[in-house]
């Protein structure tokens, strides 16, 4: 190796050095970026991963524009609310009517009660 190959070699080193710390400099101000591999492959892995997350990232956005989807979507969640709502009623007057059926109803005995009390009075009010 000549000196002018020793010379040049160690160039390259500086710059390869002083391209590290300027990279390391900007991560460490602005927490993004990172120096990208020297490996094809894990390049392209690296990039499909961007594409597939620039990708969901397109979709999500372009679901939140879509209003009509959205009110949709809210109508659809009320009308569900409203038949869980619906079903929890019947099944409670359901219940209440069950209740009903076990034990008598009080207005029945106080019926009874007046009709006999009547019958009493009137046979009183008769004998005199």
């Amino acid at each position: 190796m000549t000196p002018r190959d020793k010379a040049a070699k160690e160039q390259e080193k500086a710059a390869q050095q002083a391209g590290d710390d300027a990279a390391q400099a900007v991560k460490d101000e602005t927490g993004v970026g990172d120096k990208p591999p020297s490996d094809p492959e894990q390049l392209r892995e690296e990039i499909q991963e961007t594409r597939e997350e620039l990708g969901e990232t397109v979709e999500a956005l372009a679901q939140k524009a879509d209003v009509k989807t959205q009110v949709q979507e809210k109508v659809e969640e009320r009308k569900e609310q409203l038949r869980d709502a619906q079903e929890q009623a019947k099944a409670k007057a359901g219940q209440m009517a069950e209740r009903a059926k076990q034990r008598p109803p009080v207005s029945i005995g106080a019926a009874a009660a007046a009709i006999l009390g009547g019958l009493i009075l009137l046979r009183l009010l008769r004998r005199k």
